[in-house]
């Protein structure tokens, strides 16, 4: 990847649907050779997809939270990834190393819906210990990381 299929990234990350004769403008190259580009970088697996990112708020999504999940050993792991799978509010799931086996991104309407999905969380066979926080703001938040 060379400093042209950067700048073409950088675009898309600001704007996927940025057309190819304006990628074309912005870089300087002509509109055969990006999108030339743009296969090799989609076939390469660099560009993973295109989406629309959504404000929460504007869902009624006002409440996001970060829970840490501890399970009594990993013979309950593969049944824990397939309720996460299937639990639209939780974002994110990463297995972690630590004191804690998973680390969850969770975004939901309030304090009660919250409340009734780390219930069901804690239902879950094989659940040691939790652990929540309750995010007050964002700081920072990139969906996708960022060419250098």
């Amino acid at each position: 990847m060379d400093v042209i299929d950067k700048k073409i990234l950088k675009n898309l990350q600001k704007n996927a649907r940025m057309t190819i004769s304006d990628l074309s403008a912005e870089i300087s190259l002509s509109m055969p050779a990006i999108s030339e580009r743009l296969k090799k970088l989609e076939a390469s697996g660099v560009i993973k997809q295109y989406t629309v990112i959504l404000d929460p708020a504007m869902l009624n999504k006002h409440l996001m939270a970060l829970m840490y999940v501890q399970l009594e050993n990993p013979t309950h792991g593969d049944s824990f990834a397939s309720f996460v799978k299937d639990e639209l509010e939780i974002k994110e799931c990463f297995y972690i190393t630590g004191e804690f086996d998973y680390s969850l991104k969770i975004v939901t309407e309030s304090t009660k819906t919250l409340e009734l999905l780390l219930n069901r969380i804690k239902n879950q066979p094989g659940i040691l210990k939790t652990q929540t926080i309750v995010v007050l703001s964002s700081i920072t938040d990139n969906p996708s990381i960022i060419p250098e």
